[in-house]
C-alpha cells in the first residue's frame, strides 16, 4: 500500500486556455486548449508521483467527466481508488489574456454528493491496508458535504496512525483544526480568517502559527505568502524562504505543488529544511508552465539550489 494517500471529496477536469484580450459580448477565439486532472488532492497525488513517490488517490467520479477525470489520472500512472457517484464531476476553466499576462480563473462548486457518497470516500479511507504514513486532505467540499469531513478524515488517519496533512479554507478548515491535525497550509487570508487577526508583519505570522502549535491544533504549519515566500512553523523551528524571482505563466497549482513537494519530501525521510526547500521550489517551478500542467522534477530540483532557507 502506499505511502502516502490523498482525498480530493470535489475532484475535476481542469480546461485551460489562452487568448490575446478578454473582452466581453463578443466571440472570443482562443489559441490552445488542454485539459489537467484538477482537485487539490488529486494535484498532490500527481506531484508525488512525478518526484517517484508512492501515493494512491481516493475521489469520488460522476457522469461523463468522471469518466473524463478517470482517463486523464489513468495516463499518469497515479493509482486510485474511485467512489462511483450520481452527480456529474465538475470542470473548472482557466483563461490567460497574453496581452496583459492576467489570468482568469472560474471555479464551479461542484453537483451534492449524497451522504452514502462523501461517507464511502471515508470508508474507503478507513480501510487503507497496511495503513499509509501520511494522509492528505485538500481542495474545496462540494455541496452535500459536512464542514466536518476533514476532521472525521483527520480522525480516520490517526486511528491509522497516520499523519494528517490539510490544506483547505473557510469553515472546512477551521473545523479541523480544531480537532488537530499534523500539518495544514493556509495561505495569508486564510491564516487571518482563521485566527481573526490581522497578520501584517513576520513577527504576526509567527505568533499566530506558535500559538496554535502550543495549543495543539497542528504540529507543521506551512504559510504560503505569495510573492513574500514562505515560512515553516514547527515548536522547535521556524524557517522562511524568499519568493523566487519568477515571471509567472500560470498561478494554477503552484499551492499544491509546494504540498506535494514538501509530503513527498517527509515521506522519503528527508529534513524537514530539505523537504521545505524542495517544496519552494515545486511552488515557484509550477508558475513557468501552463494551466494546471504543475510542477516537473527537473525544473523542481534545479529551482530546489536557488532556495535560500532562513532560520528565524
Amino acid at each position: 500500500m502506499a505511502k502516502i494517500v490523498t482525498l480530493t471529496p470535489n475532484p475535476s477536469v481542469d480546461v485551460s486556455t489562452s487568448i490575446e484580450n478578454v473582452v466581453p459580448t463578443l466571440k472570443l477565439r482562443c489559441r490552445s486548449q488542454r485539459r489537467d486532472p484538477g482537485g487539490g488532492g488529486v494535484n498532490v497525488a500527481r506531484v508525488v508521483k512525478r518526484l517517484g513517490g508512492d501515493v494512491e488517490a481516493i475521489l469520488p467520479v460522476g457522469g461523463f467527466t468522471g469518466q473524463m477525470l478517470r482517463r486523464l489520472i489513468d495516463d499518469e500512472g497515479i493509482p486510485t481508488r474511485l467512489v462511483e457517484v450520481e452527480a456529474e464531476t465538475r470542470e473548472d476553466f482557466f483563461v490567460s489574456e497574453l496581452n496583459t499576462r492576467a489570468q482568469y480563473r472560474f471555479i464551479l462548486p461542484g453537483l451534492p454528493l449524497r451522504e452514502p457518497e462523501w461517507r464511502e470516500c471515508l470508508s474507503a479511507l478507513a480501510a487503507t491496508l497496511p495503513p499509509p504514513r501520511f494522509v492528505v486532505g485538500s481542495g474545496s467540499l462540494p455541496p452535500g458535504v459536512p464542514t466536518d469531513f476533514y476532521a472525521q478524515a483527520a480522525t480516520i488517519a490517526r486511528r491509522l496512525g497516520a499523519k494528517f496533512l490539510l490544506d483547505t479554507s473557510g469553515i472546512p478548515l477551521a473545523t479541523a483544526v480544531e480537532r488537530g491535525v499534523h500539518l495544514f497550509k493556509p495561505n495569508l487570508h486564510e491564516m487571518s480568517e482563521l485566527t481573526g487577526s490581522e497578520l501584517a508583519t513576520q513577527e504576526d505570522w509567527l505568533l499566530m502559527a506558535c500559538a496554535l502549535i502550543d495549543k495543539g491544533k497542528a504540529e507543521i504549519i506551512a504559510l504560503s505568502l505569495g510573492h513574500l515566500g514562505a515560512m515553516l512553523v514547527t515548536r522547535h523551528q521556524t524557517l522562511r524562504a524568499r519568493a523566487l524571482p519568477i515571471a509567472p505563466i500560470s498561478a494554477v497549482g503552484a499551492g499544491d505543488s509546494f504540498l506535494g513537494a514538501l509530503v513527498f519530501g517527509l515521506a522519503n525521510e528527508a529534513t524537514l529544511p530539505d523537504a521545505f526547500r524542495l517544496a519552494v521550489a515545486a511552488g515557484a517551478a509550477a508558475l513557468i508552465n501552463e494551466g494546471t500542467e504543475l510542477c516537473r522534477p527537473a525544473d523542481a530540483y534545479a529551482l530546489a539550489a536557488e532556495v535560500k532557507i532562513e532560520t528565524i
